[in-house]
C-alpha cells in the first residue's frame, strides 16, 4: 500500500537517488525532477534493479516554475517534498556565488511557489553543515548542536542559510495565514537536515556517487586516485589544530543518510512540528589523514597524497552533534566508516566509468539471488 506521495528535487544525484530509493522500499510513491547537470538517469534503472520499482521521472531545472508546475498539476497526489537540486561545491562557489543564489535560492523560491500553488505542505530540505561556519569560534559547540549559532563562511553555505530562512518564513506565514481562516495550519512543516559528509556506495556494488568531472569531495577523489584517475590526492592544510595538522570532518555511510530523509518525513507527516532542524550524523570526526589510512586499507595499498594550501572558506573541525536525531527521530547512524571505504570501493573498481556502463554481471546475479 502507498503510505504517500514525494517530489524529489534532485533525485537522480548522489543523495537523491539513495533517498528516492530508501522512500519506494519505504512504499512510498517517488516523482523526480532533475536537470541532469551533474547526474545520469541511468540510476533509474539502478534502484528498479535493487528495489524493483522504478520513480517517475521528469527532466526539469529546478528555476522552470512552469514545468514545476505541470508536474505537480500531473501528480495530484504528490503531498511531500524533499528538495536536493542544488549547486554544491564550495571551492565554486567563490568563483561564481551569482551562479549559486540562481539555482540555490532562486530555484527554491521557484518550487515553494509551485508548492503554494498546489497545496503542497511538507518539505524535506536538503541543508547543509556549512550553515554553522567555524563552530570553534564558540566554546563547547563540538561536536555541533542545532542550537549553535549559524555563520557560513561562503557562498555555497550562505545559500543554503538563506532557503533555511525563506523556508521557515514561508511555514510560518501559511501557518499563521490558515489559523486566520479558521484552517489546519499544522499541515504547514519542514524539516532542515544539516549534515555533513555523505560516503560510501549501494552494497549491491550497483549504485553509487557518479560525479561528472572533477569531483569535490574527499572520498572520491580518493576513489579516483585509486583507479589511477588521478596522480594524487590533494590536501587543503596540515596546518590546523587537530591531531594531525589535517581538517576535521564527519562522515556519514549514504544508507544512513538516505533512511534520515524518510524518517525526517514521517515525523512531519505524524507529528507536525512546523520548522524543525536536525542533524544527521555519526558524532565522530575523522581527519583527513584517518580517511586516506580507512580507503588505502580498503584498497589494499597506500595512496599518494601531496599537501597543499587551505582551501578559502575551510573551517577545522565539522562534526554533527546528533542527539536532537537519535531522540525525536529515533535515527541513528549505523553504518561504520569502514563499511562506507568498503562499499565505495567495490562500486569504483569495479564501474570505472560509473553509469555509462553496464553494470557487472556478477553483481546483478548475486542481487537476484538475493530476492529468491
Amino acid at each position: 500500500m502507498v503510505v504517500g506521495s514525494v517530489l524529489v528535487t534532485g533525485g537522480t544525484g548522489y543523495i537523491g537517488s539513495f533517498t528516492a530509493l530508501a522512500l519506494l522500499e519505504a512504499d512510498y510513491k517517488v516523482v523526480i525532477v532533475d536537470n541532469l547537470y551533474n547526474s545520469s538517469d541511468e540510476v533509474l534503472n539502478r534502484i528498479q534493479l535493487i528495489c524493483g520499482k522504478k520513480p517517475e521521472y521528469y527532466q526539469c531545472d529546478i528555476t522552470d516554475e512552469k514545468k514545476l508546475d505541470e508536474v505537480f498539476d500531473k501528480h495530484p497526489d504528490i503531498d511531500n517534498v524533499i528538495h536536493f537540486a542544488a549547486l554544491k561545491a564550495v571551492g565554486e562557489s567563490g568563483e561564481i556565488p551569482l551562479e549559486y543564489y540562481r539555482v540555490n535560492v532562486y530555484g527554491t523560491l521557484c518550487l515553494l511557489r509551485s508548492m503554494q500553488k498546489h497545496n503542497v505542505t511538507n518539505i524535506v530540505f536538503s541543508s547543509s553543515a556549512t550553515v554553522y561556519g567555524d563552530a570553534t569560534r564558540f566554546p563547547n559547540m563540538i561536536p555541533i548542536p542545532e542550537e549553535c549559532p549559524l555563520g557560513p563562511t561562503n557562498p555555497y553555505g550562505n545559500t543554503k542559510f538563506a532557503v533555511e530562512t525563506m523556508i521557515t518564513d514561508h511555514v510560518s506565514a501559511e501557518r499563521t495565514k490558515a489559523k486566520k481562516e479558521g484552517k489546519d495550519g499544522e499541515v504547514f512543516n519542514a524539516a532542515l537536515l544539516r549534515y555533513f559528509n555523505p560516503a560510501g556506495s549501494h552494497p549491491s556494488g550497483i549504485m553509487g556517487e557518479d560525479p561528472q568531472g572533477v569531483p569535490y569531495n574527499l572520498l572520491p577523489l580518493l576513489a579516483q586516485v585509486a583507479v589511477g584517475k588521478r596522480e594524487k590526492l590533494l590536501v587543503f592544510g596540515d596546518d590546523y589544530s587537530s591531531k594531525d595538522g589535517t581538517a576535521i570532518r564527519d562522515y556519514i555511510h549514504i544508507l544512513d543518510l538516505a533512511r534520515g530523509h524518510t524518517v525526517a518525513l514521517d515525523h512531519l507527516r505524524a507529528h507536525h512540528p512546523g520548522v524543525r532542524a536536525w542533524n544527521l550524523g555519526t558524532g565522530k570526526g575523522s581527519t583527513v589523514y584517518d580517511m586516506v589510512g580507512a580507503f588505502s586499507k580498503a584498497v589494499g595499498r597506500e595512496l599518494p597524497y601531496e599537501v597543499v594550501g587551505r582551501r578559502a572558506g575551510d573551517v577545522l573541525n565539522l562534526t554533527a552533534n546528533p542527539t536532537r536525531a537519535n531522540k525525536e527521530l529515533g535515527w541513528k547512524a549505523e553504518h561504520t566508516l569502514e563499511e562506507a571505504c568498503a562499499d565505495l570501493w567495490r562500486w569504483t573498481e569495479n564501474n570505472p566509468q560509473g553509469y555509462r556502463q553496464e553494470p557487472p554481471k556478477e553483481f546483478l546475479e548475486k542481487l537476484k539471488a538475493s530476492k529468491k
